[in-house]
């Protein structure tokens, strides 16, 4: 977009004005997972980043995405759940103990809820403070525990299902799904998505213990998931590395503090503000919202219509400009944001320029690309 008169006010300022009389939609864990989903694509970061609901605005364009689950599948999660935490975490320290060797005698049980809802955050920074620091009595579960984690100069709290602690200094995320491990296996796509949730507790559980003075690797890469196995309600644990998502988590959260060089590329004028109503119903007129909305730049992908409440209105727009040759997420995740086929030719055949933080995808594509050479040859 050259030629545009560049903004000079501060990011915050003009992340604000892009959001305008839209009331800042906040973030919850699920929202902040969704981030690592597609981590190029400057459409969402700066949605993200101002707080604007995307899921009204979807609505609004005549795109509304069918997200959220049932009203059977949460009250089967939320009876699983209870189930798994029944007495005390019963069930769940004898998985605990199986994938995670805890000792009979390292039991300790915190329900942070019991404190009240406005000290859970301060009485979970002194319950991980302790623990991090090897007080006597610590405890190794702390349940309902409320973290926070900075997004784009906003606090976002985060409530993991449990945080357990286990004896040498190591915490780990447990979270706990509904969906059922049948004969060893489970759904890939629900697997990722909880893998990508957990990433964000461990993220904030990290920040946390960096804030207060500890090493933030006392957070283990390793999550403990919690499913039902087979057709049965019987809990089963596994532990899942979640280092790539927290890799690009980290990739994309560091994208949205520094929102600088996508704000100097918009317009000064470019709002994406549903001008609500009274009634709060966005009066913006739709074809408006569109254009502005045009004006950034999307990475669509077919991964998108499970994660991102704008999917149909961006791959309405990717159909318009015959865009054929997208990767999906899996794959995204993998090569750490490269968008299309097109893209990863030219970074393995040295006739792309990497973006910055592709640099290390580049050299192992370039790599490939050497090695399949080789062996043509």
């Amino acid at each position: 977009m050259s030629g545009l008169k560049r903004s000079t006010s501060g990011p915050g300022e003009r992340l604000a004005a892009l959001r305008g009389t839209t009331p800042q939609s906040p973030h919850d864990a699920r929202a902040i997972a969704a981030l690592a989903a597609n981590p190029g694509c400057a459409r969402r970061a700066l949605l993200d980043g101002a707080g604007i609901d995307k899921d009204a605005a979807a609505r609004h364009l005549g795109f509304p995405a069918p997200f959220g689950q049932s009203p059977f599948a949460i009250t089967r999660g939320n009876a699983f759940e209870s189930l798994v935490k029944a007495d005390g975490c019963a069930e769940l320290l004898r998985m605990l103990r199986e994938v995670l060797g805890l000792p009979i005698a390292e039991v300790a049980y915190h329900d942070v809820e019991n404190v009240g809802a406005h000290l859970r955050h301060a009485h979970t920074r002194a319950l991980i403070d302790r623990a991090a620091a090897g007080a006597p009595g610590a405890g190794t579960l702390y349940d309902h525990p409320l973290l926070s984690l900075e997004i784009a100069g906003s606090t976002a709290y985060l409530e993991p299902d449990v945080v357990a602690f286990q004896l040498g200094g190591r915490f780990h995320i447990v979270e706990i799904k509904s969906f059922a491990v049948i004969d060893g296996q489970a759904d890939p796509s629900a697997v990722a998505a909880a893998a990508r949730q957990a990433a964000v507790y461990a993220l904030a559980l990290r920040a946390l213990l960096e804030e207060l003075g500890h090493d933030p690797l006392k957070v283990s890469h390793d999550v403990v998931l919690v499913c039902p196995e087979n057709f049965a309600n019987r809990p089963v644990a596994t532990l899942v590395d979640v280092r790539r998502q927290l890799a690009v988590l980290r990739r994309q959260l560091t994208r949205m503090t520094a929102l600088d060089r996508l704000l100097d590329d918009l317009p000064e004028d470019l709002t994406f503000d549903l001008a609500p109503g009274e009634d709060g119903l966005p009066t913006r007129p739709p074809a408006e919202l569109a254009d502005a909305l045009r004006r950034t730049d999307a990475r669509y992908a077919p991964d998108c219509l499970s994660a991102c409440d704008l999917c149909f209105f961006c791959r309405d727009e990717a159909r318009q400009e015959g865009a054929s040759d997208l990767l999906g997420r899996q794959v995204r995740d993998e090569l750490g944001g490269v968008a299309s086929v097109e893209e990863a030719l030219g970074l393995a055949d040295g006739t792309r320029h990497p973006a910055e933080g592709q640099e290390e995808i580049a050299r192992l594509l370039r790599n490939a690309e050497r090695l399949r050479k080789e062996c043509l040859a």
